[in-house]
């Protein structure tokens, strides 16, 4: 592991997301969300979705974590944003988010949009850090429990 946040992402590498990144982002997946997306929804993101866009960080060759994104006209909504447990808190997620963000904005997205648990307040407060707002409530969005979802935003 760094020592600390500057030296953690300096030492990452970001890329596009491949199929052969899929056994450390199904990993990664389980790690992180009690409703993970199958390995066939991936795959079909990255082979037949003319929207979806996916970043990888990688540390010394290994996929520590991902974020999606979806590109719709001007709007660019974030799918999922996940880093193992013992990469978190050293700034890739946030990086992450910037990168998707940059991404939607080179193809003339204005707002960025995302659904998060009510519960994850961690989560909230890294969207909150680039300037995203809440924007409404989807009730009971999260099948397992029932949770409702915090629909966030942000203009860029």
């Amino acid at each position: 592991m760094m020592n600390n946040n500057n030296e953690a992402v300096s030492s990452a590498l970001f890329r596009f997301m491949t199929l052969g990144d899929l056994d450390d982002i199904m990993d990664i997946e389980h790690q992180s969300f009690t409703l993970p997306w199958k390995r066939d929804a991936f795959v079909r993101e990255l082979t037949s979705n003319p929207y979806a866009r996916y970043w990888v960080v990688e540390i010394n060759g290994k996929v520590v974590g991902y974020s999606g994104v979806w590109i719709v006209m001007d709007e660019a909504h974030v799918t999922n944003i996940a880093v193992l447990p013992e990469y978190r808190g050293h700034g890739f997620g946030k990086q992450l988010l910037i990168k998707t963000m940059q991404l939607a904005q080179s193809y003339n997205a204005k707002v960025v949009t995302l659904e998060v648990r009510v519960s994850n307040i961690v989560a909230q407060n890294l969207y909150r850090s680039l300037g995203f707002q809440p924007g409404g409530i989807r009730k009971g969005y999260y099948t397992d429990n029932n949770e409702d979802g915090l629909i966030m935003w942000v203009n860029i």
